[in-house]
């Protein structure tokens, strides 16, 4: 069977690393039974994923298990393929595509100050070699310059639904209906703000969101209630949840504070992150933390059960 439409809730996975640093498979099995049980509408390797982490031998081997995984559930993997030239981000797609990726996402390069012509040219090669969808990712809130919304409506025109969108550049509302009015509202745009401006993105059109994987069961209340039209459940979920996120402010402190929670969840054994890192949860945050944690499970009616199999 063929996934359904792309959308909805699609959760950005943490890579589960073991003491000495290796992918933790078994754990990452966990993981990915835990979301889709939640009601996760497939799975997604990002940013927050430590992809930029991991040598070419291990993204192949994590698309390799994803791919399998989301086939035998049928859903969607997304893999951040992402590089800094394009014949290595193509080369990375094509891999992703030929181990069972249903789309792939890709930042621009980011070492150098490129041209709009060159930033489209880049994603107009990743489009033009594959034959799943490409999610073009403004990740300028973590690196890079905002993409152009010109650039953008250049490759909704050009290649329509095989061109997805996830632009991420302040201010995050108003880009979106930017976009959304320069493609007279054909773009396929998903939001990546953890929650932060979700219910903001719902109202202005978006097909999905790429939340962490830490508290995915809210995320999917929240877009079920906004779904439904129950903005005010929606808000009440929010409300927790923003202060969770304002300790958020890097890469690495989602990465921190995700691991932290899946740990505390029962989904994983281990809060390793592959070094060098730009943030360590001290034991005042991690106080903070658990504080605000309590707080969302709280509003959401229940602390999330370990997950089976485990």
């Amino acid at each position: 069977m063929t996934p359904r439409p792309l959308g909805g809730v699609l959760p950005v996975i943490q890579t589960p690393f073991t003491d000495v640093g290796e992918i933790d498979y078994e754990v990452l099995d966990a993981e990915v039974r835990w979301l889709l049980e939640l009601g996760a509408d497939g799975l997604v390797v990002g940013m927050v994923s430590e992809v930029l982490r991991l040598s070419d031998r291990e993204r192949t081997a994590l698309i390799t298990f994803l791919g399998d995984r989301a086939g035998s559930a049928q859903t969607h993997v997304v893999m951040s393929v992402g590089a800094e030239s394009t014949r290595v981000a193509l080369g990375n797609a094509q891999i992703a595509q030929d181990h069972g990726a249903t789309a792939v996402m890709a930042i621009p390069p980011v070492s150098v100050a490129l041209p709009d012509s060159e930033v489209r040219e880049y994603y107009r090669a990743l489009v033009a070699g594959l034959s799943i969808p490409v999610v073009v990712q403004d990740a300028s809130g973590y690196v890079g310059a905002p993409l152009s919304i010109g650039v953008m409506a250049q490759l909704q025109a050009e290649f329509g639904e095989r061109v997805l969108f996830k632009p991420e550049a302040q201010p995050i509302g108003q880009r979106l209906s930017q976009l959304r009015e320069a493609t007279d509202g054909s773009a396929q745009i998903f939001e990546g703000t953890g929650g932060l401006c979700l219910i903001d993105s719902m109202r202005r059109g978006i097909a999905g969101t790429m939340p962490g994987a830490d508290v995915c069961w809210a995320i999917v209340e929240m877009w079920r209630a906004g779904c439904a039209g129950n903005f005010t459940r929606a808000y009440e979920v929010q409300g927790p949840l923003l202060g969770l996120l304002a300790v958020q402010t890097s890469l690495d402190s989602f990465i921190a504070v995700e691991k932290h929670l899946l740990v505390r969840q029962g989904v994983f054994r281990s809060a390793t992150v592959r070094a060098p890192v730009g943030f360590t949860l001290d034991e005042e945050t991690i106080s903070e933390v658990n504080r605000l944690f309590d707080a969302l499970c709280d509003v959401c009616g229940r602390p999330p059960s370990r997950p089976s199999g485990r």
